[in-house]
């Protein structure tokens, strides 16, 4: 929790982003759930510090690990975590994420994030750094990639900040 104060302390834009998307969900009364894996929380952690933020954020998941992600927000083993060659860190795995999100929260848009922060877990074709996000709404889901650089707090520092730009451009 401190190294989370800190980061969103130490970073006026990040805190500047979600008071933003929270004043733009209020305006226009939708609400904001999160899944989120190699952030832990910190992009609900960002949301939930703006004052008046308990009138647009449903709540948020963190699904750091595989059977959590299946169990909790439904992404199947078959097609997406299963396969090599798609798996957790995917455009595929971040779609089934911010729709589970979606559903298993009830809110009106959900975020995505899952990737590789480091200092390991580096796999062919998906160095650290590597993180896709994706924000389901009611119009569809769609998602990013995202290289960052950096060591593990500036990864996730940068894609909360990611996340949240991404939110607030779904809102527009």
């Amino acid at each position: 929790m401190a190294c989370d104060r800190a980061i969103l302390e130490q970073d006026d834009e990040l805190y500047e982003a979600a008071a933003r998307l929270v004043l733009r969900a209020t305006e226009l009364r939708l609400t904001v759930g999160t899944a989120e894996s190699c952030t832990g929380g910190l992009v609900s952690g960002c949301l939930t510090a703006v004052p008046g933020s308990s009138a647009v954020v449903r709540g948020g998941v963190v699904s750091y690990a595989i059977p959590v992600k299946h169990e909790v927000l439904g992404v199947p083993y078959e097609g997406i975590l299963g396969v090599p060659q798609i798996g957790a860190v995917s455009s595929e795995c971040a779609k089934a994420m911010a729709e589970g999100a979606r559903r298993v929260l009830s809110c009106d848009v959900a975020v995505s994030t899952t990737g590789i922060a480091g200092p390991g877990g580096a796999e062919p074709g998906k160095p650290v750094g590597t993180v896709w996000m994706a924000v389901a709404t009611a119009d569809g889901t769609k998602s990013w990639l995202h290289c960052f650089e950096g060591d593990r707090a500036d990864v996730r520092r940068l894609a909360c900040r990611a996340a949240i730009g991404h939110l607030l451009e779904s809102l527009v």
